[in-house]
């Protein structure tokens, strides 16, 4: 639990992770959507909807230290523009944010706060996106290739002694955890947008994992900090949505 508070947010101080700490990845994912949620639900009781969407924001990103929305910048400099492969995965690793990122990233913030101002504020719907996207995103790096000879993300790579499936079986157990957490969560309050809202985000967090393979061969550490960010926005516009 500490290895997996210490790589997603900025609690839990310093523990190195290793492929047992994807198992925590869910229930992260829980704790931190129930402080961003009950940020934008307690603060909805006191300020007008764009204030609180604000303050939820504002508590997402102190908690995760930026970590995800870095990948986001990261990921839009690395796999949007055309260039070779080598040279994406060189732009990603570049600390400056370049034009493509940078419009990446402030588009998906406004789209994020744009949800919170009209969907219906929900302690518990927040808490089953965060803990899904963090479940999902553990079993990409547990299932796809990891486009890197090293990085942040290589720590969770299985040790050359590990059992041949032993990556896919963790990675079944962390997806039935993240779904068994996650979708009484999210069906507690308009269920068909909850279910809905979901889907989206799983869909997404596909539709990236295509992408990465496709430029750069696998997932980076950035890919997955801009999965968990765009897989939550698919999730909150879809529970914005007048269905």
């Amino acid at each position: 639990m500490r290895r997996a508070l210490s790589f997603l947010t900025l609690l839990g101080g310093p523990a190195p992770p290793d492929p047992s700490t994807f198992v925590w990845f869910p229930v992260v994912g829980v704790l931190v959507g129930s402080a961003v949620g009950g940020a934008w639900r307690g603060a909805g009781e006191i300020w007008a909807p764009p204030v609180a969407a604000a303050l939820a924001l504002l508590v997402d990103a102190v908690l995760t230290g930026g970590l995800h929305l870095d990948g986001l910048a990261d990921s839009g400099d690395g796999l949007l523009p055309a260039m070779p492969t080598e040279r994406r995965l060189a732009v990603m690793a570049d600390p400056r944010i370049g034009a493509f990122g940078a419009i990446t990233l402030v588009v998906v913030i406004l789209a994020r706060y744009a949800a919170l101002v009209v969907a219906p504020a929900s302690v518990w719907v927040v808490a089953g996106l965060w803990c899904a996207s963090r479940a999902a995103v553990a079993v990409v790096a547990l299932t796809v290739r990891y486009a890197r000879e090293d990085g942040l993300a290589s720590a969770f790579l299985p040790r050359p002694t590990a059992a041949v499936g032993s990556g896919v079986t963790l990675a079944v157990a962390v997806a039935v955890l993240g779904l068994a957490i996650a979708l009484p969560l999210m069906l507690t309050s308009r269920a068909g947008a909850g279910a809905i809202a979901i889907i989206a985000e799983l869909a997404v967090i596909a539709g990236i994992t295509v992408l990465a393979v496709r430029r750069v061969g696998g997932y980076t550490g950035d890919v997955l900090g801009a999965q968990v960010v765009l897989g939550e926005t698919a999730g909150l516009l879809a529970l914005a949505a007048r269905w």
